[in-house]
């Protein structure tokens, strides 16, 4: 593979979910060819807080792919290819318990995956398994947090991911709170497990957009008022994602890409192995 050109390198990436659909200003857009097939769109990249910044709309620029169809494999990997090492990953979520509501902003520690029909990892052969206790990469987390004095956004926390792109009856939902779960997402796995895979750092940013279906009283969650709660918080997102990029600790000696060292590993990651 070719070495990336200068004005594509970005070393941070923010994936945008439902409704995010463009964060940068300006930017340069670059059409990248992965192993895995094409991303969800070109991958922008500009600059934000003075920090070269790639972006790439999770879902496609018009809302394209269904969640259990993004293209999870490219995405990561054709971030990996521009350099990126830290990514920034906002997300749609439902509120399975009461310690959360519409509108807050929560960074989860931990992840079970519901998912089925995905394709989970880049390992195809051999012995390679990955780390994956902590999903999450505690240095992001802390950048995100400590971004901004707004007592709504909160860190820990489980988000468990349904396959979708239905959403659940309100038995599941109140077996997921049973579980002690707090948040429901349709699109954070494969995602954080490719991007350590890749040797990322990684963390999801979940805006609460709707308490899910067994959380509460009435007809369960649809998808107009997640969609106009996103929306509605787009700005308030785009602010704290500017800010924390600004204050973004260096990824050099992150156990996100230490895991890998000495590793034969049976798959590439552009630019760090063959």
């Amino acid at each position: 593979m070719s070495a990336p050109s200068p004005d594509s390198v970005a070393d941070v990436a923010v994936i945008g979910g439902t409704g995010f659909y463009s964060f940068l200003d300006d930017p340069t857009e670059h059409v990248v060819e992965t192993p895995y097939g094409a991303p969800s769109a070109p991958i922008a990249v500009g600059t934000v807080a003075g920090r070269r910044v790639a972006f790439v709309p999770r879902h496609g620029p018009h809302h394209d792919h269904a969640p259990h169809s993004i293209p999870y494999r490219a995405n990561l990997w054709a971030l990996r290819s521009l350099g990126v090492r830290q990514v920034l990953a906002p997300c749609a979520v439902g509120g399975l318990r009461d310690e959360v509501a519409p509108g807050d902003i929560v960074v989860p520690d931990q992840l079970v995956d519901r998912t089925w029909r995905r394709v989970p990892s880049y390992v195809e052969r051999g012995a390679v398994h990955v780390p994956f206790g902590d999903p999450y990469c505690a240095r992001l987390a802390a950048a995100v947090t400590g971004a901004s004095n707004d007592i709504s956004i909160t860190h820990g926390g489980t988000m468990v991911v349904i396959e979708g792109p239905r959403f659940s009856t309100r038995a599941e939902s109140r077996a997921y709170a049973g579980e002690g779960w707090t948040l429901i997402n349709m699109t954070g796995a494969p995602e954080a497990a490719l991007a350590r895979e890749m040797r990322q750092c990684y963390t999801p940013i979940a805006l609460v957009t709707d308490m899910d279906a067994g959380a509460e009283s009435g007809v369960g969650v649809g998808q107009e008022e997640v969609f106009a709660l996103f929306k509605a918080n787009l700005d308030r997102l785009t602010g704290l994602l500017t800010t924390t990029i600004a204050s973004l600790p260096d990824p050099d000696g992150c156990t996100c890409s230490t895991w890998a060292d000495g590793l034969d590993l049976t798959y590439a990651i552009p630019g760090v192995s063959p």
